[in-house]
């Protein structure tokens, strides 16, 4: 395994969803080793929020992936719900890939990283949307990188377990008042279903996501996170 100072140092890394959460984590590590860091999302305020943590190396763009011209969990499912999932999760994914690879196959060199989950890699009731569209990132991360591997360019996934934070906490007070317990006991319920007896945390995906680029022989690779939530 390489260096990451020495992979990372002075390359230009894209974030999307970096105003918070996975996103943030993922910009502060890459920044951690030197990268400068473009920041892309939703709402500037919490990009801002991100880019004031880094300093002069991060930059800022606003920007819904989602939508082609920008960048040129449910039971009752309606159809425009299942859409907006979808348009997140793999259109976003694809239409950034779509906006970048040109320049990376140009020169012969470049990484992408996709986050999928390990929802799309095992029954998560109540989740379909969801799960659906997380297999699809890991489709779209295998065949990515069998065309674009030839040329130089990596493409690779992780797959993280729930992560600790405000997301959660909220899942697990739904849940508390849904089954009539306390939101500690629905989160031990929980990850009792994980090795560890734990989720993983936001500043562990970021560690990955920077050990996956220091792997010079990794493409088409699916890295599991998930504390031992997910067994093969």
């Amino acid at each position: 395994m390489r260096a990451a100072d020495e992979v990372v140092g002075g390359r230009t890394a894209l974030v999307t969803g970096a105003g918070n959460g996975l996103g943030r984590a993922i910009a502060l590590a890459l920044a951690g080793h030197g990268a400068r860091v473009v920041l892309v999302g939703r709402r500037e305020g919490p990009l801002r929020g991100s880019a004031a943590m880094i300093g002069p190396a991060a930059r800022v763009v606003t920007c819904d992936v989602a939508d082609p011209s920008a960048v040129d969990a449910l039971t009752d499912v309606q159809p425009h719900e299942w859409e907006e999932v979808f348009a997140v999760n793999v259109r976003g994914a694809y239409l950034v890939c779509r906006a970048f690879l040109p320049p990376m196959l140009e020169r012969g060199s470049g990484d992408v990283v996709n986050i999928a989950s390990v929802s799309g890699k095992r029954p998560l009731p109540g989740r379909t949307p969801c799960t659906a569209s997380k297999t699809a990132v890991l489709g779209l991360t295998t065949t990515l990188a069998h065309e674009v591997g030839p040329r130089g360019v990596t493409v690779n996934s992780i797959s993280p377990g729930p992560v600790a934070g405000p997301r959660m906490e909220r899942n697990f007070a739904r849940e508390a008042q849904r089954s009539g317990t306390s939101p500690a006991q629905a989160e031990e319920q929980f990850v009792s279903r994980a090795a560890l007896r734990r989720m993983v945390t936001a500043e562990e995906v970021a560690t990955a996501t920077v050990a996956v680029l220091c792997v010079p022989g990794l493409c088409g690779a699916d890295t599991d996170l998930s504390a031992g939530m997910v067994a093969r």
